[in-house]
């Protein structure tokens, strides 16, 4: 077997050496990035908590076969974009793609069902998709998923909208709007189906090689097609909730009299579809001003036949899924506010063996009364130890010289140049919690 590997060559002195690099489509996530990440999962937590949302953690990989029948054998996600391998006991697995069929496995198989309805739960993490590498996008991302299960009210559809809504808000995205369609059920999808695909026949030499893939094998994506040269055909097919059973039609006038109440923005586009097979009535996006080309910041809809196909009892379920990097993508271009990391309450510095041991007992002391507490390290001067401290942005500086361990004292001394005092060991961590930034 050929093992390919990511290198970069730098240069050192004389040499010249290969360093790993990390694989293509995927990043680190540096610690002065972490303010933006800690942010937007504060924000959820506190969004998903209003609405009673409940957290549930799922295995990062599942059988493909769930993917292939939840996501579905047409989509470009299956046929495409899926990171499978087969594991020692010959199982094939699957990296998941995304959440929602892991969800519904879990719902099924630990018997959520019994769970009051609607169930509501969220989840956060890493997902995996081989697909083109481009700002925003990455070939394992992040992503934040809400479901609820057992409903088929359309003010339930309306609370996850809300949901998607409420979260960007709080993170101070501008000109917040959403777009939407039904997509219809089993009754009306059909006969809509055969209509898209009667406009497309007399266009076929017209449209792309992917879409003449896809007009015998999963024509509503026809709709979601990105390539330049079918944008006219898509423009002007035939809406589908203009073609909805009554069912599906007052679905969707009950969801949009919600919007309308509640004085949301919205516009009907026949063309989304979003690329997910298990869709059904309700699709939308939250799109916002200002972050480049791509609006969108989240999707998602009802899919009220995926329990059942996936082996549970008939269930309606409406979601929505948000990339994390696409949000902190957002916030750095349009320099949202971020609250900063909060610097360390104490940076103690030590001239001396006797005071570095001394230096250590302290910050135990500190650490277990709860006070944030960084030190110095090795034998560098105390004035090196200063700049560092400041460097890290400490609120106060103690000082162990000689003088102070003579006297069993340390020098509190505020790096912005306010307080300087001696204080003894037994009271430096109650000078420094009234001290304490409010």
């Amino acid at each position: 077997m050929r093992i390919s590997y990511s290198f970069k060559q730098v240069i050192e002195g004389n040499d010249v050496k290969n360093v790993f690099q990390c694989p293509k489509g995927t990043k680190d996530v540096l610690p002065e990035e972490q303010v933006y990440w800690q942010h937007i999962e504060a924000v959820i937590r506190k969004v998903v908590r209003l609405y009673g949302y409940e957290k549930l953690d799922l295995p990062i990989f599942e059988e493909t076969a769930l993917f292939q029948r939840g996501v579905g054998e047409g989509t470009d996600i299956v046929e495409k974009e899926m990171y499978t391998f087969q594991d020692k006991g010959g199982t094939f697995l699957t990296l998941r793609p995304e959440f929602t069929a892991s969800v519904v496995r879990a719902y099924i198989q630990q018997g959520m069902s019994s769970l009051p309805r609607p169930v509501k739960v969220w989840s956060i993490g890493p997902v995996f998709r081989y697909e083109r590498p481009q700002a925003g996008r990455y070939r394992q991302f992040h992503q934040f998923n809400v479901e609820a299960f057992g409903e088929e009210d359309p003010a339930l559809d309306f609370e996850i909208m809300q949901v998607a809504w409420h979260l960007y808000d709080m993170l101070g995205f501008r000109n917040l709007s959403f777009q939407l369609n039904s997509i219809g059920c089993p009754i009306c999808k059909p006969a809509y189906l055969k209509r898209l695909v009667d406009y497309y026949r007399s266009r076929e030499t017209g449209i792309c090689d992917d879409c003449r893939k896809r007009l015998n094998k999963n024509p509503l994506r026809l709709l979601d097609c990105k390539t330049e040269s079918c944008r006219p055909f898509i423009a002007s097919a035939p809406p589908m909730y203009e073609h909805l059973c009554p069912e599906c039609n007052g679905h969707f006038n009950t969801l949009r009299s919600y919007l309308d109440t509640l004085k949301k923005t919205y516009t009907l586009n026949h063309t989304l579809v979003r690329g997910l097979d298990y869709y059904t009535k309700t699709v939308f996006e939250v799109w916002a001003e200002g972050i480049g080309a791509q609006n969108a910041v989240c999707g998602g809809g009802r899919y009220d036949g995926l329990v059942e196909i996936l082996g549970g009892a008939s269930t309606p379920g409406v979601g929505f899924a948000s990339g994390l990097e696409r949000i902190v993508l957002a916030l750095q271009q349009q320099k949202g506010s971020v609250p900063p990391p909060s610097p360390p309450l104490a940076y103690v510095s030590y001239h001396g063996p006797a005071a570095e041991k001394k230096a250590v007992e302290l910050l135990a002391g500190l650490r277990e009364k709860g006070i944030e507490a960084i030190m110095g390290f090795g034998a560098r001067s105390l004035k090196a130890q200063l700049r560092e401290a400041d460097r890290r942005k400490a609120v106060f500086a103690v000082l162990l010289g000689d003088l102070e361990m003579a006297r069993g004292e340390t020098l509190v001394k505020k790096m912005d140049g306010g307080m300087q005092e001696n204080v003894r060991w037994d009271d430096l961590a109650s000078v420094l919690m009234k001290a304490r930034i409010p």
